[in-house]
């Protein structure tokens, strides 16, 4: 069994879709829980409208995402877990099966299992793919890069036995934070198969929160004894110069600077790709 947990608040928008992705799924054995956070938007309409693909879901008023992913985590009833937000869907009808077929074989002493995730804009069109081996990754997320992207994570229901629940305290960087509890001296797997997408101008990849982001990042180290990184300083520091020209030049300048920076950097292009899947600037 694979529960599937959904947390949402005024999502009605993209809600549907993540909905249908796991009704969708061929693989039988799943489950599907969505905790709303007391939504004004037409969420709870839709939530009604399709309890039969939903194993559990409640609406009521909550400190936020981590919050509600632990109520979910009272009510799951599957091995493995995955969590989602209402932006973020499984790849295709294939997806919990390609997965499975590995978690299957998967001994009790992993409890953390991820395979490749889709950063796409509005659209569905692919700005880039994320996901590599636990050899590869390992040492830069202990140097405080999340684990591939949340949303291509399984968690074995052990993990939350030996390690507890999500820390509340957290806004963005709960989800790291837990897993540091378990990945600072134990091994994850990695699984080369694609599980799901995540729209891109989610809560943590908006320049205005981004600083805020690696602050949790920061103080989530610290509190398993991991000492201060320059590099996560630098990170900060152009985080905060990202913000400061979006909200004074707008969104096209801020992300033309941020992606000229990348490239200075070797790295690709992604903020210009948002809106329309195509580079915002000339080659």
């Amino acid at each position: 069994m694979i529960s599937i947990v959904v947390a949402v608040r005024n999502g009605a928008r993209t809600l549907q879709r993540c909905i249908d992705s796991v009704r969708n799924q061929a693989y039988p054995r799943k489950e599907l829980i969505i905790v709303d956070g007391k939504s004004t938007d037409g969420t709870v309409e839709i939530l009604s409208c399709n309890a039969n693909a939903i194993s559990w879901w409640i609406s009521e008023p909550d400190i936020g995402i981590y919050a509600a992913w632990n109520k979910a985590l009272l009510q799951v009833k599957g091995e493995w877990i995955c969590f989602l937000g209402a932006d973020d869907y499984l790849w295709d009808r294939g997806a919990l099966g390609r997965i499975a077929s590995h978690l299957s074989i998967i001994g009790t002493s992993v409890r953390v299992v991820y395979g490749q995730v889709g950063l796409v804009n509005e659209n569905g069109d692919v700005l880039g793919m994320f996901g590599k081996r636990w050899c590869e990754l390992r040492s830069s997320f202990l140097a405080g890069k999340a684990l591939n992207i949340h949303q291509g994570t399984f968690h074995h229901r052990s993990l939350f036995e030996r390690h507890g629940r999500f820390d509340e305290s957290f806004r963005i960087a709960g989800d790291y934070e837990l897993l540091l509890r378990e990945l600072r001296n134990n091994e994850a797997i990695y699984v080369p198969c694609v599980v799901t997408a995540m729209r891109h101008g989610g809560i943590s990849s908006n320049p205005s929160s981004k600083a805020a982001t690696i602050r949790e990042i920061i103080r989530a180290r610290e509190m398993h004894g991991l000492a201060l990184s320059l590099n996560l300083v630098a990170a900060w520091l152009r985080a905060n110069i990202h913000a400061v020209l979006y909200r004074v030049a707008g969104q096209r300048v801020s992300s033309v600077a941020a992606d000229i920076y990348r490239l200075l950097t070797g790295q690709r292009r992604l903020w210009t790709k948002n809106e329309t899947g195509q580079d915002g600037f000339p080659k």
